[in-house]
């Protein structure tokens, strides 16, 4: 099972933000950010933010909202 968990390096240490689940060995895949913004306004997805070739557009963020899984059973 793949786990996906927050954390920071510095001076050599990685430091995550949460124990994970199950797990007691495991190899690990580091992916450094561009840097560290602790301001969590900061943290959301916004406008152009994955640009590629165009800026994103309100009717972007409205196609990937999450509707619901109907797989759930949670109706």
């Amino acid at each position: 099972m793949l786990q996906s968990i927050s954390g920071t390096y510095e001076n050599g240490i990685v430091q995550l933000t949460e124990i994970p689940l199950n797990v007691r060995s495991s190899k690990v895949i580091v992916t450094f950010l561009d840097s560290i913004d602790t301001n969590p306004m900061n943290q959301f997805i916004t406008l152009g933010m994955f640009s590629g070739t165009r800026q994103s557009t309100a009717e972007d963020f409205k196609i990937a909202e999450f509707q619901g899984d109907l797989d759930d059973s949670l109706d």
